[in-house]
Protein backbone atom coordinates (compact mmCIF):
# COMPACT_ATOMS: atom_id res chain seq x y z
CA UNK A 1 0.00 0.00 0.00
CA UNK A 2 1.41 3.37 -1.01
CA UNK A 3 2.10 5.81 1.81
CA UNK A 4 1.31 9.05 -0.04
CA UNK A 5 -2.19 9.97 -1.14
CA UNK A 6 -3.21 9.16 -4.71
CA UNK A 7 -4.58 12.71 -4.88
CA UNK A 8 -1.04 14.09 -5.06
CA UNK A 9 -0.60 12.44 -8.44
CA UNK A 10 -3.24 14.83 -9.78
CA UNK A 11 -1.33 18.02 -8.93
CA UNK A 12 2.02 19.58 -9.71
CA UNK A 13 4.28 22.09 -7.94
CA UNK A 14 3.71 25.79 -8.54
CA UNK A 15 5.71 26.90 -11.57
CA UNK A 16 6.05 30.46 -10.28
CA UNK A 17 7.52 29.25 -6.99
CA UNK A 18 9.85 26.86 -8.85
CA UNK A 19 11.23 29.59 -11.12
CA UNK A 20 11.64 32.00 -8.20
CA UNK A 21 13.53 29.34 -6.24
CA UNK A 22 15.85 28.64 -9.18
CA UNK A 23 16.58 32.36 -9.46
CA UNK A 24 17.43 32.47 -5.74
CA UNK A 25 19.78 29.50 -6.12
CA UNK A 26 21.59 31.13 -9.04
CA UNK A 27 21.97 34.34 -7.02
CA UNK A 28 23.41 32.32 -4.13
CA UNK A 29 25.97 30.93 -6.59
CA UNK A 30 27.05 34.48 -7.43
CA UNK A 31 25.11 34.93 -10.67
CA UNK A 32 23.67 38.35 -11.48
CA UNK A 33 19.96 37.52 -11.73
CA UNK A 34 16.97 39.80 -12.24
CA UNK A 35 13.87 37.99 -11.07
CA UNK A 36 10.67 38.99 -12.87
CA UNK A 37 8.88 35.83 -11.79
CA UNK A 38 7.28 36.71 -8.48
CA UNK A 39 3.90 38.43 -8.10
CA UNK A 40 4.78 40.67 -5.19
CA UNK A 41 4.85 44.48 -4.93
CA UNK A 42 8.33 45.80 -4.21
CA UNK A 43 6.94 48.65 -2.09
CA UNK A 44 7.04 48.47 1.71
CA UNK A 45 3.82 48.18 3.70
CA UNK A 46 2.63 51.73 4.57
CA UNK A 47 3.71 53.02 7.99
CA UNK A 48 0.19 53.54 9.32
CA UNK A 49 -0.52 49.83 8.77
CA UNK A 50 2.74 48.74 10.39
CA UNK A 51 2.06 51.04 13.34
CA UNK A 52 -1.41 49.55 13.76
CA UNK A 53 0.21 46.12 14.06
CA UNK A 54 2.68 47.40 16.64
CA UNK A 55 -0.16 49.01 18.61
CA UNK A 56 -2.06 45.71 18.51
CA UNK A 57 0.93 43.89 19.96
CA UNK A 58 1.25 46.45 22.74
CA UNK A 59 -2.47 46.12 23.52
CA UNK A 60 -2.01 42.39 23.89
CA UNK A 61 -4.01 41.41 20.79
CA UNK A 62 -2.01 38.20 20.62
CA UNK A 63 -4.59 35.50 21.41
CA UNK A 64 -6.62 33.17 19.25
CA UNK A 65 -9.19 34.94 17.12
CA UNK A 66 -12.61 33.77 15.93
CA UNK A 67 -12.22 31.37 12.99
CA UNK A 68 -13.91 33.75 10.53
CA UNK A 69 -11.94 36.78 11.69
CA UNK A 70 -12.13 39.49 14.34
CA UNK A 71 -15.33 41.50 14.32
CA UNK A 72 -13.67 44.87 13.52
CA UNK A 73 -12.05 43.36 10.42
CA UNK A 74 -15.26 41.70 9.22
CA UNK A 75 -17.02 45.04 9.71
CA UNK A 76 -14.26 46.78 7.74
CA UNK A 77 -14.60 44.21 4.95
CA UNK A 78 -18.35 44.75 4.72
CA UNK A 79 -17.78 48.52 4.68
CA UNK A 80 -15.15 48.17 1.94
CA UNK A 81 -17.49 46.18 -0.29
CA UNK A 82 -20.24 48.78 0.20
CA UNK A 83 -17.95 51.79 -0.28
CA UNK A 84 -15.94 50.58 -3.25
CA UNK A 85 -18.16 48.04 -4.99
CA UNK A 86 -21.74 48.95 -4.05
CA UNK A 87 -22.27 45.50 -2.52
CA UNK A 88 -24.36 45.15 0.65
CA UNK A 89 -22.90 42.39 2.81
CA UNK A 90 -23.38 41.91 6.53
CA UNK A 91 -20.25 41.17 8.57
CA UNK A 92 -21.68 37.68 9.10
CA UNK A 93 -21.45 37.17 5.33
CA UNK A 94 -17.69 37.74 5.35
CA UNK A 95 -14.74 35.51 6.19
CA UNK A 96 -11.02 36.11 6.74
CA UNK A 97 -8.40 33.60 5.68
CA UNK A 98 -4.65 33.20 5.79
CA UNK A 99 -4.24 34.74 2.36
CA UNK A 100 -6.58 34.74 -0.60
CA UNK A 101 -5.31 31.29 -1.57
CA UNK A 102 -6.82 29.75 1.58
CA UNK A 103 -10.14 31.47 0.94
CA UNK A 104 -10.32 30.00 -2.56
CA UNK A 105 -9.21 26.56 -1.41
CA UNK A 106 -11.75 26.48 1.41
CA UNK A 107 -14.55 27.51 -0.94
CA UNK A 108 -13.74 24.51 -3.12
CA UNK A 109 -13.30 22.19 -0.14
CA UNK A 110 -16.67 23.25 1.25
CA UNK A 111 -18.57 22.90 -2.03
CA UNK A 112 -17.07 20.40 -4.48
CA UNK A 113 -18.11 16.78 -4.85
CA UNK A 114 -16.30 14.27 -7.09
CA UNK A 115 -16.98 15.09 -10.72
CA UNK A 116 -18.15 18.65 -10.12
CA UNK A 117 -16.75 20.94 -12.79
CA UNK A 118 -15.13 24.34 -12.37
CA UNK A 119 -14.85 26.52 -15.47
CA UNK A 120 -11.47 28.27 -15.50
CA UNK A 121 -10.60 30.82 -18.21
CA UNK A 122 -7.08 30.43 -19.57
CA UNK A 123 -4.53 31.82 -19.14
CA UNK A 124 -5.07 31.25 -15.42
CA UNK A 125 -3.19 31.60 -12.15
CA UNK A 126 -1.22 28.39 -11.74
CA UNK A 127 -2.90 27.36 -8.47
CA UNK A 128 -6.52 27.35 -9.65
CA UNK A 129 -6.57 23.95 -11.40
CA UNK A 130 -4.65 22.19 -8.65
CA UNK A 131 -6.94 23.57 -5.96
CA UNK A 132 -9.88 22.12 -7.87
CA UNK A 133 -8.15 18.76 -8.37
CA UNK A 134 -7.11 18.48 -4.73
CA UNK A 135 -10.75 18.90 -3.74
CA UNK A 136 -12.09 16.25 -6.11
CA UNK A 137 -13.34 18.59 -8.81
CA UNK A 138 -12.66 18.70 -12.53
CA UNK A 139 -11.16 21.85 -14.07
CA UNK A 140 -12.69 22.83 -17.42
CA UNK A 141 -10.47 25.23 -19.32
CA UNK A 142 -11.74 27.85 -21.76
CA UNK A 143 -9.11 29.65 -23.79
CA UNK A 144 -9.05 33.44 -23.89
CA UNK A 145 -7.44 34.11 -27.24
CA UNK A 146 -4.74 36.68 -27.86
CA UNK A 147 -6.92 38.49 -30.41
CA UNK A 148 -9.43 39.03 -27.59
CA UNK A 149 -6.69 40.25 -25.21
CA UNK A 150 -6.88 36.85 -23.44
CA UNK A 151 -10.43 37.57 -22.23
CA UNK A 152 -13.15 34.95 -21.93
CA UNK A 153 -15.85 35.37 -24.57
CA UNK A 154 -19.54 34.92 -23.64
CA UNK A 155 -20.25 32.27 -26.29
CA UNK A 156 -17.25 30.23 -25.16
CA UNK A 157 -18.40 30.44 -21.55
CA UNK A 158 -21.88 29.32 -22.52
CA UNK A 159 -20.52 26.28 -24.38
CA UNK A 160 -18.32 25.27 -21.43
CA UNK A 161 -21.16 25.10 -18.91
CA UNK A 162 -22.70 21.64 -18.38
CA UNK A 163 -25.14 20.18 -15.83
CA UNK A 164 -22.03 19.27 -13.77
CA UNK A 165 -20.69 22.83 -13.59
CA UNK A 166 -20.50 23.98 -9.96
CA UNK A 167 -18.41 27.15 -10.31
CA UNK A 168 -17.17 29.63 -12.89
CA UNK A 169 -13.95 31.28 -11.68
CA UNK A 170 -13.30 34.83 -12.89
CA UNK A 171 -10.08 36.76 -12.20
CA UNK A 172 -10.02 40.43 -13.23
CA UNK A 173 -7.48 41.97 -13.55
CA UNK A 174 -5.86 38.68 -14.45
CA UNK A 175 -2.77 36.92 -13.30
CA UNK A 176 -0.92 36.25 -15.64
CA UNK A 177 -2.18 38.41 -18.52
CA UNK A 178 -3.19 41.63 -16.74
CA UNK A 179 -6.40 41.59 -18.78
CA UNK A 180 -9.42 43.18 -17.07
CA UNK A 181 -13.09 43.18 -18.02
CA UNK A 182 -14.92 46.43 -18.66
CA UNK A 183 -18.47 46.81 -17.38
CA UNK A 184 -19.89 45.89 -20.79
CA UNK A 185 -17.61 42.87 -21.09
CA UNK A 186 -18.49 41.69 -17.58
CA UNK A 187 -22.20 42.24 -18.24
CA UNK A 188 -21.99 39.98 -21.28
CA UNK A 189 -20.55 37.24 -19.06
CA UNK A 190 -23.07 37.73 -16.26
CA UNK A 191 -25.89 37.56 -18.82
CA UNK A 192 -24.66 34.05 -19.67
CA UNK A 193 -24.48 33.11 -16.00
CA UNK A 194 -28.04 34.30 -15.42
CA UNK A 195 -29.16 31.67 -17.93
CA UNK A 196 -27.56 28.91 -15.82
CA UNK A 197 -29.01 29.20 -12.30
CA UNK A 198 -27.19 26.10 -11.00
CA UNK A 199 -23.77 27.70 -11.55
CA UNK A 200 -21.99 29.65 -8.82
CA UNK A 201 -19.48 32.45 -9.44
CA UNK A 202 -16.13 32.69 -7.67
CA UNK A 203 -14.45 35.99 -8.41
CA UNK A 204 -10.81 36.69 -7.57
CA UNK A 205 -10.53 40.48 -7.29
CA UNK A 206 -7.11 40.60 -5.62
CA UNK A 207 -5.76 43.12 -8.20
CA UNK A 208 -8.84 45.35 -8.01
CA UNK A 209 -7.00 48.60 -7.32
CA UNK A 210 -4.26 48.05 -9.91
CA UNK A 211 -6.01 49.26 -13.06
CA UNK A 212 -4.66 51.97 -15.33
CA UNK A 213 -5.66 54.94 -17.42
CA UNK A 214 -9.42 55.48 -17.59
CA UNK A 215 -10.25 51.83 -16.90
CA UNK A 216 -12.84 51.25 -14.15
CA UNK A 217 -12.89 48.01 -12.20
CA UNK A 218 -16.14 46.07 -11.77
CA UNK A 219 -16.97 42.78 -10.07
CA UNK A 220 -19.72 40.37 -11.23
CA UNK A 221 -22.20 40.84 -8.37
CA UNK A 222 -21.88 44.61 -8.80
CA UNK A 223 -22.77 44.38 -12.49
CA UNK A 224 -25.55 41.84 -11.96
CA UNK A 225 -27.01 42.05 -8.41
CA UNK A 226 -29.20 39.00 -9.09
CA UNK A 227 -26.04 36.91 -8.93
CA UNK A 228 -25.23 37.87 -5.33
CA UNK A 229 -26.93 34.81 -3.85
CA UNK A 230 -24.57 32.53 -5.76
CA UNK A 231 -21.37 34.58 -5.84
CA UNK A 232 -18.32 34.46 -3.59
CA UNK A 233 -16.39 37.72 -3.97
CA UNK A 234 -12.77 37.23 -2.90
CA UNK A 235 -10.22 39.95 -2.26
CA UNK A 236 -7.36 40.75 0.11
CA UNK A 237 -4.79 43.26 1.25
CA UNK A 238 -1.68 41.67 -0.27
CA UNK A 239 -1.39 43.46 -3.62
CA UNK A 240 -3.18 46.78 -3.01
CA UNK A 241 -1.42 47.54 0.28
CA UNK A 242 1.91 45.70 -0.29
CA UNK A 243 1.06 43.22 2.49
CA UNK A 244 1.92 39.89 0.86
CA UNK A 245 3.73 38.51 3.91
CA UNK A 246 0.93 39.45 6.29
CA UNK A 247 -1.18 36.67 4.74
CA UNK A 248 -4.70 38.12 4.92
CA UNK A 249 -7.34 37.37 2.33
CA UNK A 250 -11.08 37.77 2.68
CA UNK A 251 -14.36 37.10 0.93
CA UNK A 252 -18.06 37.81 1.14
CA UNK A 253 -20.95 35.69 -0.04
CA UNK A 254 -24.13 33.86 0.94
CA UNK A 255 -24.21 33.04 4.63
CA UNK A 256 -24.65 29.29 4.08
CA UNK A 257 -21.39 29.16 2.12
CA UNK A 258 -19.54 31.37 4.60
CA UNK A 259 -20.66 29.09 7.47
CA UNK A 260 -19.47 26.03 5.57
CA UNK A 261 -16.08 27.65 4.94
CA UNK A 262 -15.91 28.63 8.62
CA UNK A 263 -16.47 24.98 9.60
CA UNK A 264 -13.72 23.81 7.24
CA UNK A 265 -11.30 26.45 8.49
CA UNK A 266 -12.10 25.59 12.10
CA UNK A 267 -10.70 22.10 11.51
CA UNK A 268 -7.82 23.36 9.43
CA UNK A 269 -6.02 26.53 10.59
CA UNK A 270 -8.58 28.33 12.76
CA UNK A 271 -8.28 32.12 12.65
CA UNK A 272 -5.65 34.07 10.77
CA UNK A 273 -2.82 35.86 12.58
CA UNK A 274 -4.31 38.29 15.10
CA UNK A 275 -1.69 40.99 14.50
CA UNK A 276 -2.10 40.83 10.72
CA UNK A 277 -5.87 41.13 11.14
CA UNK A 278 -5.59 44.33 13.17
CA UNK A 279 -3.15 45.72 10.60
CA UNK A 280 -5.73 44.90 7.90
CA UNK A 281 -8.40 46.84 9.78
CA UNK A 282 -6.19 49.90 9.42
CA UNK A 283 -5.48 49.10 5.77
CA UNK A 284 -9.18 49.04 4.89
CA UNK A 285 -10.38 51.82 7.20
CA UNK A 286 -7.36 54.11 7.22
CA UNK A 287 -5.93 56.55 4.65
CA UNK A 288 -6.00 55.22 1.10
CA UNK A 289 -3.41 57.57 -0.43
CA UNK A 290 -0.89 54.74 -0.84
CA UNK A 291 -3.03 53.11 -3.53
CA UNK A 292 -3.00 55.88 -6.19
CA UNK A 293 0.71 56.41 -5.57
CA UNK A 294 1.60 52.78 -6.18
CA UNK A 295 -0.87 52.57 -9.07
CA UNK A 296 0.89 55.46 -10.83
CA UNK A 297 4.27 53.78 -10.39
CA UNK A 298 2.97 50.47 -11.73
CA UNK A 299 1.38 52.17 -14.74
CA UNK A 300 4.70 53.81 -15.63
CA UNK A 301 6.44 50.45 -15.32
CA UNK A 302 3.83 48.75 -17.50
CA UNK A 303 4.32 51.33 -20.23
CA UNK A 304 8.11 50.98 -20.01
CA UNK A 305 8.05 47.18 -20.27
CA UNK A 306 5.46 47.03 -23.05
CA UNK A 307 7.38 49.58 -25.10
CA UNK A 308 10.77 47.91 -24.69
CA UNK A 309 9.52 44.36 -25.27
CA UNK A 310 7.65 45.39 -28.39
CA UNK A 311 11.04 46.57 -29.67
CA UNK A 312 12.52 43.11 -29.10
CA UNK A 313 12.84 40.77 -32.06
CA UNK A 314 10.41 37.84 -32.17
CA UNK A 315 8.13 39.14 -29.39
CA UNK A 316 4.61 40.59 -29.44
CA UNK A 317 3.15 42.21 -26.33
CA UNK A 318 -0.42 43.32 -25.62
CA UNK A 319 -0.78 46.30 -23.26
CA UNK A 320 -2.84 45.02 -20.29
CA UNK A 321 -5.42 47.00 -18.34
CA UNK A 322 -4.29 46.03 -14.86
CA UNK A 323 -2.33 43.94 -12.33
CA UNK A 324 1.48 44.08 -12.66
CA UNK A 325 2.14 41.52 -15.37
CA UNK A 326 2.68 41.42 -19.10
CA UNK A 327 2.25 38.24 -21.10
CA UNK A 328 4.36 38.42 -24.28
CA UNK A 329 3.98 35.95 -27.11
CA UNK A 330 7.23 34.22 -28.06
CA UNK A 331 5.72 32.10 -30.84
CA UNK A 332 8.13 33.59 -33.39
CA UNK A 333 11.04 32.29 -31.29
CA UNK A 334 9.82 28.69 -31.39
CA UNK A 335 12.08 26.64 -33.67
CA UNK A 336 15.03 29.02 -33.21
CA UNK A 337 18.35 27.99 -31.64
CA UNK A 338 19.96 29.67 -28.64
CA UNK A 339 23.67 30.48 -28.32
CA UNK A 340 24.05 27.36 -26.18
CA UNK A 341 22.95 25.26 -29.14
CA UNK A 342 19.64 24.44 -27.46
CA UNK A 343 16.59 24.33 -29.74
CA UNK A 344 13.75 26.55 -28.50
CA UNK A 345 10.92 24.06 -28.90
CA UNK A 346 8.60 25.42 -26.18
CA UNK A 347 8.01 28.55 -24.13
CA UNK A 348 9.61 26.68 -21.20
CA UNK A 349 12.77 26.30 -23.30
CA UNK A 350 12.58 30.02 -24.02
CA UNK A 351 12.51 31.10 -20.37
CA UNK A 352 15.10 28.49 -19.35
CA UNK A 353 17.58 29.75 -21.93
CA UNK A 354 16.76 33.37 -21.05
CA UNK A 355 17.65 32.67 -17.42
CA UNK A 356 20.80 30.71 -18.24
CA UNK A 357 22.09 33.12 -20.89
CA UNK A 358 21.03 36.54 -19.58
CA UNK A 359 20.09 35.97 -15.93
CA UNK A 360 16.48 37.12 -16.33
CA UNK A 361 13.86 34.95 -14.61
CA UNK A 362 10.37 34.78 -16.09
CA UNK A 363 7.64 32.11 -16.04
CA UNK A 364 6.66 30.09 -19.11
CA UNK A 365 3.13 30.56 -20.36
CA UNK A 366 2.29 26.87 -20.59
CA UNK A 367 2.26 26.84 -16.77
CA UNK A 368 -0.70 29.23 -17.02
CA UNK A 369 -2.47 27.17 -19.67
CA UNK A 370 -1.70 29.38 -22.68
CA UNK A 371 1.40 29.48 -24.80
CA UNK A 372 3.80 29.99 -26.35
CA UNK A 373 3.95 33.00 -24.04
CA UNK A 374 5.78 33.97 -20.89
CA UNK A 375 4.85 36.06 -17.89
CA UNK A 376 6.85 38.99 -16.62
CA UNK A 377 6.11 40.73 -13.35
CA UNK A 378 6.98 44.41 -13.44
CA UNK A 379 6.69 44.78 -9.65
CA UNK A 380 10.27 45.97 -9.35
CA UNK A 381 12.22 49.17 -9.96
CA UNK A 382 12.31 51.00 -13.28
CA UNK A 383 16.09 50.61 -13.39
CA UNK A 384 15.94 46.83 -13.00
CA UNK A 385 13.09 46.59 -15.50
CA UNK A 386 15.01 48.59 -18.08
CA UNK A 387 18.11 46.43 -17.53
CA UNK A 388 16.04 43.24 -17.81
CA UNK A 389 14.32 44.39 -21.00
CA UNK A 390 17.68 45.22 -22.61
CA UNK A 391 18.82 41.69 -21.77
CA UNK A 392 15.64 40.19 -23.21
CA UNK A 393 16.15 42.23 -26.39
CA UNK A 394 19.73 40.94 -26.58
CA UNK A 395 18.55 37.37 -26.00
CA UNK A 396 15.90 37.41 -28.73
CA UNK A 397 18.34 39.04 -31.13
CA UNK A 398 20.79 36.21 -30.51
CA UNK A 399 18.38 33.44 -31.51
CA UNK A 400 19.07 31.89 -34.88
Amino acid sequence: MAFLSDTLARVKPSATIAVTQKARELKAQGRDVISLSVGEPDFDTPDNIKNAAIDAIRRGETKYTPVSGIVPLREAIAAKFKRENGLDYKPSQTIVGTGGKQVLYNAFLASLNPGDEVVIPAPYWVSYPDMVLLNGGTPVFVQGLEEHAFKLQPADLDRAITPRTKWVLLNSPSNPSGAAYSRDEMKALTDVLMRHPHVWVLTDDIYEHLVYGDFRFVTPAQVEPNLMERTLTMNGVSKSYAMTGWRIGFAAGPEKLIKAMDMVQGQQTSGACSIAQWASVEALNGPQDFIPQSRKAFEERRDLVVSMLNQAKLLEVHKPEGAFYVYPSCKQAIGKTAQSGKLIATDEDFVTELLDQEGVAAVHGSAFGTGPNFRISYATSNALLEDACVKIQRFTASLR
